[in-house]
């Protein structure tokens, strides 16, 4: 094996810093042992040419010697297969433009599953790198009755070993002081390594496996009882429909568990209405505030309920190991479009928001198949789809059950994640066998451990996640309701004047030129006029009719934006605007994401113009088929 010291020399120019790089499997906790070490201190930025994150924290060592701490991405294997794979590579030889090779490399391996996260590591200490491994994960070692000898394991390796637990910031203090004592102290630089032959697999594969059977002192009981779940939970027929009643599970919670907190806060959004119309007199400003402000944001608001719970969920899900089992059930689903389990990750984090999604297909080996992600990954219905679903749903789907104690809001809440799914598969299908044809993919994915979410990640993670909506809505939202409200108060309608403010306002007269083009697939002129500022963000939609029909109530009418829309719009209308949301990419910040991502305008106009036709085409079909079934 290359020793640590001979492939050191001076570098031409010292680095202030030394360079400390994180590297592992994906699942090996190693992002979670870096926010351990670095708390709030990151900086994300990119790459040099390529659209992967890169992420890195000031730290310092016992001694008060600071390191640049990098978190390079998740990795099976040094012969690259992904974009996020080439970058970890390149870093680790030196060649990556604009990195410096690193001092120091801190590799984390899975104390569940040793043998598989060894071959990778036997493939990186390779490269001469000084290294320490942190054995994270330890605490699900023991408990699974899982014994390791970690220094009977560092002297196999000739390396430092140290046992952690990244969520419980265990064994932190060691590995830091180990990462120290591995830093060279000649002030030297390891150089650019072009040319590295990677190590025969197999090989590695058996050293790896030997080198963990001899550090095992006493062999886990969770195999067996993972093999167990895992034969009910991946059954072929079992599987996908558990998972399908966990997901129904949650549209049904969406709204039953939400109900309380939404009208709690819908009470205090009246009440401030309320406080307003009796503190100032009959304005423009009391206008501004009431029916832009409170009305317009307020009506977006108000749907946190049911985002945080539907993240619960997920975070749930995810913590808990089975997301990655979904992706293995899913992977027959996505083989029959052309795509496979690897898509699924992706297509899942867009549920949240599409632009992690699309950001997380870097991991997609195949061009092919990552550009068909990208290109379906807007119709899975997002978060910011939340709050016109639940408007729509409130205003013209009774509130009653059906089959039982199923809920039939709950249930067209779920009718619709599953078109957006559905109509992805299609539109994946169609795109795999035209534009992006190509050999079919193959899939590999580690399997974790399964295990009980720890209740912090799942605070901090509905945290996260509500300010990040909290913040959309007091900038995105406000700034495109408030410009709304001016466009729709002025000019000032004249008293007697046959059409409503609305109707005379620059707002008014923009929707009735653009509601000839949607007036056959059943819209109106408030939604024509809504359809332009929702591209901003689809909840804005909510915020633009709220302010609309706020603008031409009158100030004795306390009615809120559901009461308005079921007492103006037919029910074809609703479920055409309920169409024409599972599909329409109605979000510049997506489009301007793929940009970024393929290099060009070419996929994300080709991307816009295909879902716009897709949104046509669906609301013109549900309107028309609701009318001659005699709903309207």
């Amino acid at each position: 094996m290359t020793t640590a010291t001979e492939s050191l020399k001076p570098t031409a120019a010292a680095r202030r810093q030394p360079l400390v790089a994180v590297v592992g499997h994906p699942n090996a906790g190693k992002t979670s042992l870096f926010n351990a070490l670095s708390g709030a201190r990151q900086k994300v930025g990119n790459y040099p040419g390529v659209t992967v994150e890169r992420k890195s924290a000031d730290l310092a060592l016992p001694s008060g010697t600071r390191v640049e701490l990098l978190d390079l991405p998740g990795c099976y294997s040094l012969i690259p297969h992904s974009l996020d794979e080439a970058v970890t590579r390149d870093t680790l030889l030196g060649l990556q433009p604009g990195e410096s090779r690193p001092d120091a490399v801190l590799i984390v391996t899975d104390a569940t599953n040793l043998a598989a996260h060894l071959r990778f590591a036997l493939d990186a200490m390779r490269l001469g790198i000084p290294t320490v491994m942190a054995l994270n994960r330890m605490d699900m070692a023991a408990r699974d009755g899982l014994s390791l000898d970690s220094a009977l394991l560092s002297e196999k390796l000739g390396i430092p070993v140290i046992g952690t637990v990244a969520v419980r910031k265990r064994g932190l203090d060691e590995l830091l002081a180990a990462v120290e004592r591995a830093l060279p102290t000649s002030g030297t630089t390891p150089a650019p390594q072009p040319e590295f032959t990677p190590a025969d697999p197999r090989k590695l594969g058996r050293e790896a496996r030997a080198i963990a059977k001899s550090v095992t002192l006493a062999e886990g009981q969770s195999r067996a009882a993972s093999r167990k779940l895992d034969a009910v939970l991946l059954h072929p027929v079992a599987g996908p429909i558990i998972l399908a009643l966990l997901l129904f599970l949650m549209f049904q919670a969406v709204f039953s568990w939400a109900e309380a907190p939404m009208g709690w806060i819908e009470s205090g959004i009246a009440w401030a209405q309320g406080i307003v119309s009796s503190i100032l007199p009959d304005s423009v400003f009391r206008s501004f505030l009431n029916d832009g402000l409170l009305a317009g944001v307020g009506s977006v608001i108000v749907f946190l309920p049911q985002i945080i719970i539907l993240f619960a969920f997920i975070l749930v899900l995810e913590g808990s190991g089975y997301m990655v089992r979904a992706a293995f059930l899913m992977d027959r689903l996505m083989a029959s479009v052309g795509l496979n389990g690897a898509a699924f990750i992706p297509l899942l984090s867009s549920f949240a928001c599409a632009i992690p999604g699309i950001m997380a297909t870097r991991s997609i080996p195949d061009a092919r198949d990552r550009l068909t992600t990208i290109l379906i990954a807007p119709l899975m219905t997002c978060s910011a789809r939340l709050p016109v679903y639940a408007v729509i749903i409130a205003a013209f789907i009774p509130a009653r059950s059906v089959f039982g104690p199923v809920g039939l809001q709950g249930l067209v809440l779920f009718i619709l994640y599953l078109s957006g799914i559905l109509g992805a598969m299609a539109a994946a299908f169609v795109l795999k066998r035209t534009v992006t044809k190509g050999p079919p993919p193959s899939f590999m994915m580690e399997m974790p451990s399964y295990q009980l979410p720890a209740l912090r990640d799942i605070l901090v993670g509905l945290w996260l996640r509500a300010g990040a909506f909290l913040k959309r809505a007091g900038t995105i939202i406000m700034g495109v309701t408030v410009a709304l409200w001016a466009l729709a108060s002025f000019p000032a309608v004249p008293e007697g004047h046959p059409q409503s403010q609305v109707e005379y306002s620059i707002a008014g007269r923009i929707g009735n030129a653009i509601e000839p083009l949607v007036r056959p697939i059943g819209f109106n002129h408030e939604i024509a006029m809504s359809l332009l500022p929702a591209m901003a963000a689809r909840e804005v939609a909510v915020a633009a009719l709220a302010t609309i029909y706020a603008l031409d109530a009158d100030d004795e009418d306390t009615s809120g934006l559901i009461e308005r829309l079921s007492g103006s719009w037919p029910l074809p209308t609703a479920l055409a605007f309920l169409a024409w949301f599972v599909f329409a990419p109605q979000c510049l910040s997506t489009l301007a994401v793929v940009r970024r991502e393929t290099g060009g305008w070419k996929w994300p106009l080709f991307m816009f113009g295909y879902l716009t036709a897709l949104a046509y085409i669906a609301a013109g079909v549900t309107y028309h088929a609701a009318m001659a079934l005699g709903l309207g």
